[in-house]
């Protein structure tokens, strides 16, 4: 690969461990000598990592909780900071191993990457520091063999020349660089083109912010805390009730956990029916939880429902059902980075079949004259456009363009003018929106609405 020309560059000076510290003998030892940030990092880290819990769990957990606050945004930063430049980490770190094809234990491999994501992007915390809690790390891990190794690899990484600029990246050049799967990148490169694609990896490698698209204008009650991605769906899918009349409408939020676009339903639609449902008893509990603590809420009736599963049959017909179907969660890399990792290409097709399944039998509770918004926060069209495509033709129901209803919120300022005339502009293709990061000012976001006759 070409790169600019240019100077050396200096070097990070590493001091060696003094010898007064003394060797550490024992794990329990090792542990004491790692700060607390650091060691809930690693530990919620290994909890990632072998796929037994979600990174946003364990950041709100009692865990954290226990930390000050400064501990507390160190450790959160590391967490993140690691799961969004893994790839991009083990690429850096292989090419200083003596052997880059060998496999490393798991306790190795991210004392590896933790130390290599605060050399290489937290200039703030010294190399000395660095290196010698990452050797302790290895060894409260129970892994003193691979001690000396760590120690070596961190040192040749805090010494290195920092790369140059390269004129040209190849979707698996920037893939790479910027923690992503190769086979994700090539996908969305094929989708939106090789400039979307890398504007999308560059924004999931930052902190993800939120207000940007809404003017702030509220009501007097408090509105649920949303990213603006999740709050555009929940606003198209209130501004898309259709008139019914003097009666009160009867609304549907059929995968309703965590509860946020359920909350801003019941903001917007004032007096309106609505019935909550998830297939999870957990998940439903918490959010029953989180819709106690707003007064506007206290009207909608919680069930725990498999949306494929026809939803509830004590219910007739609903004139509203938004219908925000689990999925693979390719939009909201910046915020759920684990997911690059966990996901595998041959997931799509089994994440498409539950969809149709969850579409076509919440379709059938469409009210004549209703409406349903199909959302999901994935970016890959079999999810997506073609879930859409195959339900819409089998149940005979019409699209609706969601253009109008971006132009009300706008109106109505809800919405900010720039954005609305973006988002119209960019985001809506074939009457359904798509919301891309880095391109629009959100995480990545899918709606389409359908109307039956």
């Amino acid at each position: 690969m070409k790169r600019t020309p240019g100077g050396p560059a200096k070097a990070r000076s590493v001091r060696a461990r003094p010898a007064s510290a003394g060797p550490t003998a024992s794990a329990a030892e090792a542990r004491a000598k790692v700060a607390p940030a650091r060691a809930a990092a690693f530990e919620i880290l290994t909890r990632v990592g072998d796929g037994s819990r979600h990174s946003d769990e364990l950041l709100h957990s009692a865990r954290m909780d226990a930390l000050t606050p400064e501990d507390r945004n160190l450790a959160t930063a590391l967490v993140m900071g690691v799961l969004r430049w893994q790839i991009a980490l083990d690429a850096r770190v292989g090419k200083l191993l003596a052997r880059p094809e060998q496999r490393l234990a798991e306790p190795v491999a991210l004392a590896l990457r933790m130390g290599a994501f605060q050399l290489l992007h937290m200039d703030r915390i010294p190399a000395h520091a660095v290196l010698h809690e990452s050797v302790e790390m290895c060894r409260a891990a129970e892994q003193p063999h691979a001690t000396g190794m760590v120690n070596a690899v961190l040192r040749k990484l805090a010494a290195a020349q920092k790369p140059g600029e390269r004129i040209f990246e190849s979707p698996a050049a920037f893939a790479e660089r910027l923690g992503h799967p190769g086979w994700m990148v090539e996908r969305w490169v094929s989708a939106y083109g090789r400039e979307a694609a890398l504007k999308i990896c560059e924004y999931d490698q930052r902190e993800p912010v939120h207000g940007i698209m809404f003017s702030g204008i509220e009501p007097a009650e408090d509105a649920p805390q949303m990213d603006d991605g999740s709050r555009l769906v929940a606003e198209l899918a209130a501004a898309a009730l259709p008139f019914i009349g003097e009666r009160a409408p009867r609304v549907w939020d059929c995968c309703a956990a965590p509860g946020g676009k359920t909350l801003m339903l019941a903001l917007r639609l004032a007096g309106a029916e609505i019935l909550a449902t998830d297939a999870s008893a957990r998940r439903l509990a918490a959010m029953e939880a989180r819709l106690r603590r707003y007064p506007y809420a206290q009207r909608v009736r919680c069930e725990v429902t498999d949306a494929a599963a026809a939803g509830n049959e004590s219910e007739s017909c609903f004139d509203l059902i938004l219908c925000d179907v689990p999925c693979s969660g390719t939009g909201t890399l910046a915020r759920n980075p684990e997911i690059r990792h966990r996901l595998r290409a041959e997931d799509l097709p089994r994440q498409a079949t539950r969809q149709r399944a969850i579409l076509s039998q919440t379709l059938g509770r469409l009210a004549p004259g209703g409406r349903l918004v199909y959302a999901t926060c994935s970016l890959e069209p079999e999810e997506n456009e073609r879930v859409v495509e195959d339900a819409a033709s089998a149940a005979g129901v019409r699209r609706v363009s969601v253009a109008p209803l971006i132009a009300s919120l706008a109106d109505a300022g809800i919405l900010r003018r720039e954005a609305g005339d973006q988002l119209i502009g960019s985001a809506v293709s074939n009457g359904a929106l798509r919301t891309l990061p880095g391109v629009h000012a959100c995480d990545g976001f899918f709606a389409a609405i359908l109307e039956r006759d």
